[in-house]
């Protein structure tokens, strides 16, 4: 008769327990939005975290397009904090969070580069006598393991024959191709782990008095 009982109390506690879980999942609510770079692309893996009274309440990880969801919160006000690797930390201050409600954040969370981990890859370009080519278009580009590319950016050479690109630190496969007058030349090269600086040069099979 006790043993049943027994069984009776912590059934009914159970079903207690379900119940307020329940109830609280109903009345809470959340955030979703996007993080980005300052180029507008979705930053993956990014860290968002709900903040409040000086401790994280919740922590998700953005998807490989940077959108994120945080469910489950108390009605209330946080502080969302937002971070990747190779960023510089964000956040959003006094963000309010009301019952039965996802709030929408859009793409606000915006993180600019960390300058501290920026790969630094500097060239020259170069006719096939030696002398520096000015205005060449340059164009950077990754090579993907699949044997695709993805384009990071283009430029011009300066009067110098000289080009910069900076982008994030990293394990990459580059390839930098050098354009003038229909004539191009590239030069492929990998970028290790950790934030460095390289240089390279590209000669072009034109003189430089081709027309």
């Amino acid at each position: 008769m006790f043993n049943k009982a027994l069984k009776i109390s912590v059934l009914i506690a159970s079903i207690f327990i379900v119940q307020a879980t329940s109830a609280f999942s109903q009345e809470g609510g959340g955030l979703k939005g996007k993080v980005r770079a300052a180029s507008g692309n979705g930053i993956p893996n990014a860290t968002v975290s709900a903040r409040q009274n000086g401790s994280d309440v919740k922590t998700v990880t953005a998807d490989n397009k940077g959108q994120f969801v945080l469910e489950g919160l108390a009605p209330g006000k946080y502080n969302v904090l937002f971070d990747a690797k190779g960023y510089a930390s964000g956040v959003l201050y006094n963000v309010e969070v009301r019952k039965k409600s996802v709030r929408d954040l859009g793409d606000r969370l915006i993180l600019t580069v960390d300058r501290g981990t920026l790969v630094i890859v500097q060239g020259s370009v170069f006719y096939k006598e030696g002398t520096s080519v000015t205005g060449a278009k340059v164009e950077c580009e990754e090579l993907m393991s699949d044997g695709s590319t993805r384009k990071i950016g283009t430029t011009e050479t300066s009067s110098d024959g000289e080009f910069t690109f900076k982008m994030r630190e990293g394990v990459l496969k580059l390839r930098l191709t050098a354009t003038m007058k229909g004539v191009a030349g590239s030069k492929d090269i990998v970028i290790d782990e950790g934030a460095a600086a390289y240089r390279l040069s590209i000669l072009l099979d034109l003189s430089r008095t081709a027309k």
